[in-house]
């Protein structure tokens, strides 16, 4: 027992260090793992070298060379930057980044609300074959630049109803009927990849291709390059707003009342029901958030990088959940980690290009680095709801928003943006005071008191109460307005 309870001990201070890291001190540990990766990949790969037959060693008797590999991996992902700016490879790893910001973020609210939405790939693959076919349609009766203008923002609307609406579908279940979200989005992925390749060979298949993929898109509804070539799979219009789609997701989720409502109903559902949060409105809310950021991804991938939807979509739903983690399910954070996950894939086909190595070694050093990276991300996420779920631990949430400390006297000191709480021991009293209500509540051990008091903040949050047993006074002050 003493073994267990120690054991129990040491993981709720791992847990406690993992949550109260600093932002600088996240960062450091982020960039030490990413070293640690990159010397035991180098590792790796010089063993597998040793194993391997070559004509001639490339590098110390191994006929893989580390420094190669990783230089093909990182540094050649984006070309010759030097001789020229726009080249491909650079336009492929922004490309691969723009989608991945979009899925990332699509994972990352789903994740805020406490919810796993591991069907972020079944709601790209709606919206992109949803895109295509209503764009197509459209894309008839307009035509030129006024094309562009309507269609752009024709097709990313549309990927974003029909990936809302197909994540409402398991959002509901999870409300309603205490489905697992879990298995619900996983089926759901199979049903809209046999659902698109239905759909596409009975309905929508273009008839000049074998292949099963919709009719092209015209040059004016797909997403401009701008100033890269038009041969490159980018545009940086899409890139643009992936950026301002992550921006205002973080400034959705940290200052608006939705946000907060997904938080509390994510970080305590109790808190959140009893600050009168609808739980199930919030979770069907936020999926259907989430899967119309995954239906924008399906749509920027059928308008930027392919003219068309073709049913074999990669697999950047589940890249996603990676990216997601790796960011620290911070929609700014996303970016560099969509970043980071772009570099990865598209440096792979540099290195499978340029070396000897093979593809599946390739693919374990990539995997390598995104592990080590998301790992204490991980971690530090899994604390969180592990002391925010005992009792006693993490840190309160006010039901106004505000946040709960604890005072050298015992009590509990609340302050948020509407409302300003004291609590008191058990025999010692309570006050609070509200600015929306003008009215201050004390209780003790033997009594209550209720009075009114004004609209002014200084006299609503200057209420004090007196216990029968001991006696003893309370302060309470407001927070700051909204």
């Amino acid at each position: 027992m003493s073994d267990g309870g120690g054991l129990g001990a040491r993981l709720r201070t791992i847990f406690d260090r993992l949550t109260s890291a600093s932002a600088g001190e996240r960062l450091a540990i982020s960039v030490s793992a990413l070293v640690l990766s990159i010397v035991v990949g180098a590792v790796l790969i010089y063993t597998a070298g040793l194993i391997a037959e070559c004509p001639r060693p490339a590098f110390a008797a191994s006929c893989y060379d580390p420094l190669t590999v990783y230089d093909e991996l990182f540094l050649k992902s984006f070309g010759n930057l030097a001789a020229d700016p726009l080249n491909g490879k650079a336009a492929t790893t922004l490309g691969e980044t723009t989608i991945l910001v979009f899925t990332g973020l699509s994972v990352a609210v789903a994740f805020k609300a406490g919810v796993f939405n591991i069907g972020t790939q079944g709601q790209m693959v709606i919206g992109g074959l949803a895109t295509a076919v209503v764009t197509y349609t459209a894309s008839q009766a307009v035509s030129g630049v006024v094309g562009t203008l309507v269609l752009l923002p024709l097709g990313v609307l549309t990927g974003a109803v029909f990936g809302g609406l197909y994540a409402a579908i398991p959002g509901a279940l999870k409300a309603y009927a205490d489905a697992n979200e879990v298995i619900t989005t996983i089926m759901l992925n199979f049903v809209a990849t046999n659902l698109a390749l239905f759909l596409v060979q009975a309905e929508f298949k273009d008839p000049e291709s074998f292949a099963n993929q919709t009719r092209t898109l015209p040059a004016y509804a797909q997403f401009p390059t701008v100033v890269f070539p038009d041969t490159a799979d980018f545009s940086l219009v899409a890139l643009a707003l992936a950026v301002t789609v992550a921006v205002a997701a973080a400034y959705l989720l940290a200052a608006t009342a939705f946000g907060y409502d997904v938080r509390t109903s994510g970080l305590q559902p109790p808190a959140a029901e009893y600050g009168g949060v609808d739980a199930s409105r919030t979770v069907v809310a936020a999926m259907t958030l989430s899967g119309a950021l995954g239906g924008v991804g399906g749509a920027v991938y059928v308008m930027m990088k392919l003219g068309n939807f073709q049913t074999n979509v990669p697999a950047y739903g589940f890249d996603g959940i990676t990216v997601t983690i790796l960011a620290g399910n911070n929609p700014i954070g996303v970016i560099a980690a969509g970043l980071l996950f772009g570099v990865l894939k598209s440096g792979s086909i540099n290195v499978s290009v340029a070396t000897d190595v093979p593809p599946e070694l390739v693919g374990v050093i990539s995997g390598l680095i995104v592990l080590f990276v998301a790992m204490p991300e991980f971690f530090r996420m899994i604390g969180t709801r592990f002391t925010a779920s005992r009792p006693g631990g993490g840190e309160a949430v006010a039901t106004d928003g505000g946040r709960v400390e604890s005072g050298s006297d015992g009590r509990r000191v609340e302050s948020g943006s509407d409302s300003g709480r004291v609590e008191s021991g058990s025999d010692r009293g309570r006050v609070e005071s509200s600015d929306n209500s003008g009215m201050s509540l004390g209780d003790g051990s033997s009594g209550d008191r209720e009075s009114d008091g004004s609209d002014d903040r200084e006299t609503a949050a200057s209420q004090t109460a007196t216990a029968s047993d001991p006696p003893s006074t309370a302060e309470s002050s407001g927070g700051d307005p909204a």
